[in-house]
């Protein structure tokens, strides 16, 4: 394959279904810009296939296992993996449509990789799908079910965003001959941490719309503790909120995580993109602190100018350890009067 010419249908297919993804990796070293932008597209196809509600959950389980035979190489890459193409209703966003319509060049794609990249791929989508099709079975359409405790949470969290922290590590530390100051082992740890700790903000700021969508990633035993079911959590916000402040503070640790994570990487071009998520997160939780038991009933999202202004400043900084943590922490902070569900970029 002419991995000349198909980087840049790579990038086009990344760009449509994550703009601000695909803006932070043109900042990675070459070698590592292809496997990380194909995960990405391999990880995003698996998460629109668990999640589009157009279908029946078992339906969706399906086409979830057929997905992850053919990235593993159990099947060939034609058969149900074209058959995805097809899946999504005319209705749905056109590029996650393009998406999945692409899935045997992604195939083309993981098979031209190197050895090592490829696995790596694969076992980051094996935990990722993994993830989802917990999810799947857990689940069901209707009234919230609650996963029965922090060990199930601490799972879901590994398996869908913790893993994401040991590929990238793995990948650097095999790409660059001086990726951190610190052993590979203590960078997967830090990784592993950082990325169970982004997912728990997007449970965070989701759990209104989880909620609706018969999810509740809150344990159900910690919900009982405080004399709540996950359906009376929006009726119920102030009994619900030690139960979140928990969980916010595990989150906060996780992007402590981060923080130790990037500042041990040596390399500035890899340093941006793994920050990249970091500040946008810290402002996240800060808005969600800052709405208080309200934010059930709003939604709580970072300006776009907000993101590419976050974005433009890694890149002029060259993302400096010093103008890294200045950043970070202006955006945990919510001026008074600045006004929290509409913040300044």
């Amino acid at each position: 394959m002419d991995h000349a010419t198909s980087f840049p249908e790579m990038q086009a297919l990344l760009r449509g279904v994550s703009r601000s993804f695909y803006l932070s990796i043109r900042l990675l070293p070459l070698g590592l810009r292809r496997p990380i932008a194909l995960a990405y597209l391999l990880a995003r196809a698996a998460d629109t296939l668990a999640d589009t509600g157009a279908l029946p959950r078992a339906e969706r389980a399906n086409h979830l296992a057929a997905f992850s035979a053919a990235v593993d190489g159990r099947v060939p890459a034609g058969g149900d993996i074209a058959a995805l193409r097809s899946v999504l209703p005319p209705h749905h966003d056109a590029q996650e449509r393009l998406l999945l319509a692409s899935l045997p060049q992604c195939l083309d794609w993981l098979h031209a990789l190197a050895p090592d990249d490829r696995e790596d791929i694969r076992t980051v989508l094996r935990h990722i799908v993994r993830g989802q099709a917990l999810d799947l079975g857990r689940f069901a359409d209707g009234a919230p079910r609650a996963l029965s405790n922090a060990a199930q949470l601490d799972e879901y969290t590994y398996l869908v965003a913790g893993s994401v922290g040991e590929f990238w590590t793995d990948l650097c530390v095999r790409h660059l001959g001086n990726f951190a100051r610190a052993p590979q082992a203590t960078m997967r740890t830090l990784g592993r941490d950082y990325g169970k700790g982004l997912q728990l903000i997007n449970i965070l700021r989701d759990g209104a719309d989880d909620l609706a969508a018969g999810r509740c990633y809150f344990p159900a035993d910690e919900l009982a503790a405080a004399g709540l079911a996950p359906a009376g959590i929006v009726r119920e916000p102030a009994r619900f909120e030690p139960v979140w402040q928990h969980w916010r503070s595990r989150a906060a640790l996780g992007l402590a995580q981060g923080m130790l994570y990037a500042d041990a990487v040596n390399s500035r071009r890899v340093r941006a993109p793994i920050s990249a998520g970091r500040p946008l997160a810290a402002r996240t939780l800060a808005l969600l602190d800052a709405a208080g038991p309200a934010r059930l009933q709003r939604k709580i999202k970072i300006p776009r100018a907000q993101v590419r202004s976050v974005l433009l400043r890694l890149a002029l900084t060259a993302a400096g350890r010093g103008a890294m943590q200045a950043q970070f922490a202006r955006l945990s902070r919510v001026e008074p009067g600045s006004g929290w569900d509409n913040p300044p970029p």
